[in-house]
């Protein structure tokens, strides 16, 4: 298990890049956010096993049968006998289009939970230059996919039940309407492998969905610096809870 202040990784990953070389301006970027960790020295992360409250509304079921066959999800044969209550499993991505303004990388960021407790968290730069926001959001969809289909085969194989399908939330609609509409086209042939291993995910029933609010979309604080304020301090009240200090 690795466990780290989810608010502040994007900060992490910007400023490690600049070990080897760091500059005046780096320091300064640290001082910045020592001064926010002196101030929310007290955030915890909470691992609530209740059930989330989930709008199914949010999600389209599609019969997908004409355009990827009759596929399924792979569940390993020798999975022993799931025991107890199952579990929900939901994921908020995110992507900066072209954050990086050396490289013009995007960042990839995702939240994984389990039930109501964050488990995953995840924000790194992507290892193409993608020139459009919708493949910029079709690649770090991808990668959270994958991720959540790696958790799957491992909750099986420890004897947990889940419950349906994992529920993706993204704030870009053009990639929800493209993965909930089997007659949506794609036109950019470099986005075709992003775009068809989602789509499928979603056919076989591993995966819906739904689009969230950017406002209300934690993966935010993966992909982007944001300085404090009312939407930083609304992100991070979705993912830590703030004790009391009587000292």
């Amino acid at each position: 298990m690795e466990l780290g202040r989810i608010d502040i990784i994007t900060e992490v990953s910007e400023l490690s890049s600049f070990l080897a070389m760091p500059r005046e301006g780096h320091l300064d970027a640290v001082f910045h956010l020592f001064n926010y960790l002196e101030k929310r020295h007290n955030a915890r992360i909470v691992f609530d096993s209740c059930y989330p409250t989930i709008d199914m509304t949010s999600f389209k079921e599609c019969d997908w049968s004409s355009f990827y066959g009759n596929v399924q999800e792979a569940i390993p044969p020798n999975a022993p006998e799931p025991r107890g209550k199952d579990v929900d499993l939901r994921m908020f991505v995110d992507s900066d289009h072209a954050g990086d303004k050396r490289t013009r990388r995007s960042r990839t960021g995702f939240i994984i939970f389990l039930n109501m407790a964050p488990i995953v968290w995840f924000s790194k730069k992507q290892a193409t230059i993608e020139t459009s926001v919708f493949g910029a959001e079709f690649v770090a969809m991808k990668q959270g996919m994958e991720c959540l289909r790696g958790l799957r085969y491992k909750l099986r194989m420890m004897g947990v039940a889940i419950s349906g399908p994992s529920y993706i939330y993204g704030d870009n609609m053009s990639v929800i309407h493209n993965t909930q509409r089997p007659e949506s086209m794609l036109k950019k042939k470099s986005n075709s492998i992003c775009y068809h291993a989602i789509r499928e995910a979603v056919a076989m029933g591993e995966c819906l969905t739904g689009h969230v609010s950017t406002h209300d979309n934690p993966a935010d604080i993966c992909t982007k610096v944001i300085p404090g304020g009312r939407k930083r301090d609304h992100l991070v009240g979705l993912l830590l809870h703030d004790l009391v200090d009587y000292t």
